[in-house]
């Protein structure tokens, strides 16, 4: 299978890094500070969202600032301590493409999104993280604005995604979406196309566009 493209738009967690034990370890102390029980957290949807959002979904109005400069405080701390790793085939991946071509858009604050990109050395020209927009994924608004960003017609980026909200956000702008099962199973993963890690993929740039092409 081919994918032809002219930009290429990929979420951070899961996708190009993993964080899911430093989200564990951040979440789970944040909670007990706040006085979540373990039955209400565990019934929240934690990847693929911004902190804001769960924040609402867990705290009074009034804490949710609180919460989230102390969420981010708790992230951004230990991203020197094991927090983020780089995901098989993302540097490989990425240094075949035009930094014109491609951008970072994540459900993390700019501050956080940063902290972990620059430990593992990705250094995107584009980034779109959650305080650039008004609603976040699974709403296409991020994306959306990264196609924009970019110069080029939203039918024309790729999405690439390990979340169902990210990918509903990519089909909702209506992108073409790449599914990785570095944090769901493939089932879960509703997708033009569903690979295990971005190391199953090549890209050949050539002028304008990009052939993206699953590996033999």
């Amino acid at each position: 299978m081919k994918i032809h493209a002219e930009a290429l738009l990929f979420d951070n967690d899961g996708t190009l890094v993993s964080s899911l034990e430093s989200v564990h370890r951040c979440w789970t102390r944040w909670a007990e500070e706040f006085g979540i029980t373990q039955e209400a957290f565990e019934r929240v949807e934690l990847h693929g969202r911004p902190a804001v959002e769960i924040a609402a979904d867990l705290l009074p109005a009034d804490v949710v600032p609180r919460a989230l400069a102390r969420i981010e405080e708790l992230e951004v701390e230990d991203v020197p301590h094991g927090g983020v790793q780089l995901l098989p085939g993302t540097t490989a991946f990425l240094d075949s493409l035009p930094a014109d071509r491609w951008a970072v858009v994540t459900s993390a604050t700019r501050r956080l999104a940063e902290a972990r990109l620059e430990a593992v050395g990705i250094l995107p020209k584009t980034l779109v993280a959650a305080d650039d927009v008004t609603r976040g994924k699974p709403d296409p608004e991020p994306y959306l604005l990264a196609a924009r960003e970019l110069g080029v017609d939203p039918s024309r980026c790729v999405v690439f995604e390990d979340a169902p909200a990210g990918l509903r956000a990519g089909r909702a702008a209506g992108m073409t979406t790449v599914a990785l099962t570095t944090t769901h199973q493939a089932h879960e993963l509703d997708a033009d196309l569903v690979v295990e890690n971005l190391s199953a993929l090549s890209a050949l740039v050539t002028g304008g566009n990009v052939e993206i092409s699953v590996r033999p």
